[in-house]
């Protein structure tokens, strides 16, 4: 921790403070300087010898965070002194009355709702970090701008993560790519989820970060070259025609190209769209934005031949946080036998820009002169919603809240013509309770496209669907196992929960009858070992299921309840209490041996079967085993978020041996002896042992997979680079699922 001293710290403070006011100033708010400096010397002398971790005057963060929320969210005097004030009822002497006395109820409010989200924990199951996020949902009904300013605290921290422990970094970029990127995103604050996902990425994958950092930055410079001159003819034909614009060039962020190559199964050098520019066009007085668009996009395309799957239109159909814009993917010409590369160009005007750099503050401005830009309006009912459903867990809450954050969207018509919007994978269910409740609840299929189908058929973008009814159908539990919307699973639910609380009673007393039987008490940490043993996340589902007789009790012996130990992690196993309450050293690393493994106290997680060499993380369970996943596992990132308190790292021990089942996949141009020479290197030059190979030819080129046991990440890479070097071989991968 680097120490200062007062002339370093005030000037630092002065500095700082001189920064708000020049972006405040900057803005196009109604300036209320006196108050924003009366804000700023109340927190200043409120937090006055506090310091952050790395040394630096508490007060900078503050600062900070009231900085982004003018300059980069576009928010006012509010907002900027709730920020400046957030953190001063919870760690210092004054009260919310002292707050309301000094800035009025409105600064008070928010300053209250941004205190509460970091309150105590009132559920033991939950984490603190499922309880805050439950708390900071709850707060958006009544002052969404509580959200707002806790996003930019949430940004401030994050660019600041580097004084934190790993195992701190680890948890708070895990939860940041849960909930704070998909609540940019929704938001519409599109270059703060952008920077957000990359911090993330930095302190996820640092050594993946630091090479796709280095390539891009050895990328760029020519790159920028080719963009210059991909925009040279496209500016001279907007300069002819008369229309204003600013063209601003971009290039894949580390994130974006980190999940490319993820969900593509591509390298950095098989991504062809690294390239895009933005076209941000004035108003013309003859012209509706949207006509000025398509003036722009059709000379684009009369320059550049289009790619046929590639041109999406947000224009007339807004996204879901509101983001309008008109985007076309080109294919760019090669100069000198250079091979020619796709450039995606996105249209928008600037009233659309601001939109989508500003979200939902820029919503606000402009909602006035549009006669329907409800796309907020909707999402913030469906928040409504969720609100108004019955008491659930409190990480169910989190996880069914993370659905409605959501924003890839479909577009389906009702029998009359009329546009419905629903999330991606959304069902004939789903559009039937979109309509009415009571289409829902008695719904018994649809007809899409004049196609008959059933209540869990997966709609389309472009699909015209009516509902079919029936007075005797009424809404099944099996219903939630595949609805989407938070709507359908409300109103389901809400239907359902007579029943429900009836089977959950009935299946609780069969477990206690259980636990009678094999002489075992009456426990919280008995009936979680029965749940677990029996793969079930919530213990309500477990009842439920055990009511309805689709649990197999006569599985249950007395070894169910022994305690097991003698491994590194015995620390865990032969203690009575329940992980969250156990004395975990944050900062020691756990160490996993082939025992662990083998005597079951350490489960590699199936969602993305983890292997000596891949960077990973612990989650200890309720009946205190450890399961390891991939740091970079979606299910990791959940867990860190919502279960802080039983993340612990992990990492495995320098000697241990053991083999895991592996799949590549393998393509290329087939030749005689191709399969031959695989082989060979796989057994004989790498020496790995074969389980399976399954290889098929179609016009000339190969496809296939082999399984084969592995011991270390390091051994595949060794593997994948030397079946590389194989003649005809294009492309090896690591499958894992």
């Amino acid at each position: 921790m680097h120490t200062y001293t007062k002339e370093e710290e005030d000037k630092m403070i002065l500095d700082a403070f001189h920064d708000l006011q020049k972006a405040y100033g900057a803005s196009n708010h109604k300036h209320k300087f006196e108050l924003v400096a009366k804000a700023f010397e109340f927190a200043s002398k409120a937090h006055e010898g506090v310091k952050r971790r790395n040394g630096e005057p508490y007060i900078l963060h503050p600062l900070a965070v009231a900085k982004i929320c003018v300059e980069e969210m576009g928010l006012g005097s509010t907002s900027i002194c709730s920020a400046l004030l957030h953190d001063v009822v919870e760690d210092t002497e004054f009260t919310l009355e002292d707050i309301k006395d000094r800035f009025g109820e409105t600064i008070a409010n928010i300053v209250d709702g941004l205190t509460k989200i970091s309150g105590e924990v009132f559920h033991e199951s939950a984490s603190k970090q499922a309880e805050n996020f439950q708390k900071l949902i709850l707060t958006i009904p009544s002052d969404v701008r509580v959200i707002m300013i806790k996003l930019a605290d949430r940004l401030h921290n994050m660019r600041t993560l580097d004084a934190m422990p790993t195992l701190k970094q680890q948890k708070i970029s895990g939860e940041t790519i849960f909930i704070y990127v998909p609540l940019a995103e929704r938001l519409g604050f599109f270059k703060i989820k952008t920077e957000l996902e990359n911090l993330c990425l930095k302190y996820q994958q640092p050594k993946l970060y630091r090479e796709l950092e280095e390539k891009i930055t050895k990328i760029t410079p020519k790159l920028e070259e080719k963009i210059d001159s991909f925009l040279a003819p496209i500016k001279e034909k907007l300069e002819q025609r008369g229309i204003r614009y600013e063209i601003i060039k971009r290039i894949k962020s580390p994130y974006s190209i980190y999940r490319k190559q993820e969900k593509k199964e591509v390298n950095f050098d098989e991504i062809y769209d690294l390239l895009a520019v933005r076209i941000i066009v004035e108003p013309q007085p003859d012209k509706s934005e949207e006509e000025l668009c398509w003036t722009v996009f059709g000379i684009v395309t009369s320059l550049y031949p289009e790619h046929p799957k590639r041109t999406r239109n947000w224009l007339s159909t807004p996204k879901a946080n509101g983001y309008q814009a008109l985007h076309v993917t080109v294919m760019r010409r090669g100069n000198k036998g250079e091979i020619g590369s796709w450039v995606e160009v996105q249209i928008r005007t600037k009233r659309m820009n601001e939109i989508a750099e500003r979200g939902l503050a820029a919503h606000w401005k402009y909602k006035n002169g549009i006669e329907d830009n409800s796309e907020f309006d909707e999402w913030f009912q469906s928040v409504k919603e969720l609100l108004s459903t019955e008491n659930v867990d409190t990480v169910e809450f989190v996880d069914r809240f993370k659905i409605n954050l959501d924003t890839k969207e479909i577009v389906v018509f009702t029998p009359k013509g009329d546009i419905k919007k629903l999330p991606q994978n959304a069902t004939v269910l789903d559009f039937a309770y979109s309509l009415h409740t009571d289409l829902g609840n008695h719904c018994i299929g649809g007809k899409v496209d004049n196609r008959l189908v059933p209540i869990s058929e997966v709609l389309k973008s472009g699909n015209q669907v009516e509902i079919l009814t029936s007075k005797t159908q009424q809404p099944d539990q099996s219903w939630l196992d595949f609805v989407k919307t938070q709507n359908a699973i409300g109103k389901i639910r809400s239907f359902l929960r007579p029943e429900v609380s009836e089977l959950q009673k009935e299946g609780a007393e069969k477990i206690n009858r259980i636990l009678s039987f094999f002489g075992q008490k009456l426990s919280d940490e008995n009936i979680d070992t029965l749940k677990t043993f029996f793969n079930y996340d919530k213990r309500n589902e477990f009842f439920v299921d055990v009511a309805r007789k689709k649990v197999d009790l006569t599985r249950i012996t007395k070894s169910v309840f022994q305690k097991h130990s003698k491994s590194i992690f015995s620390f865990f196993t032969r203690n009575n209490k329940k992980a969250h309450k156990l004395n975990i050293n944050k900062k020691e690393v756990y160490y996993i041996t082939k025992d662990d493994i083998a005597f079951g106290m350490v489960k590699l997680a199936t969602c993305c079967k983890p292997i000596k060499g891949d960077e990973i993380i612990g989650y200890i369970e309720d009946d205190n085993h450890v399961v390891v996943h991939k740091l970079d596992c979606d299910e990791a990132q959940r867990l860190k978020a919502t279960r802080e308190n039983k993340i612990i790292l992990v990492d495995w021990q320098k000697n241990m041996d053991n083999s895991y089942l592996i799949s590549l996949s393998i393509e290329g141009i087939d030749r005689q002896g191709l399969l031959r020479q695989i082989v060979k290197v796989i057994s004989e030059d790498i020496q790995i042992n074969i389980k399976n190979v399954n290889f098929s030819a179609i016009d000339g080129t190969f496809y296939g997979s082999i399984t084969i046991f592995a011991h270390s990440n390091d051994e595949i890479e060794r593997l994948s680079e030397k079946l590389l070097k194989i003649n005809s071989i294009k492309t090896v991968k690591r499958v894992i699922n």
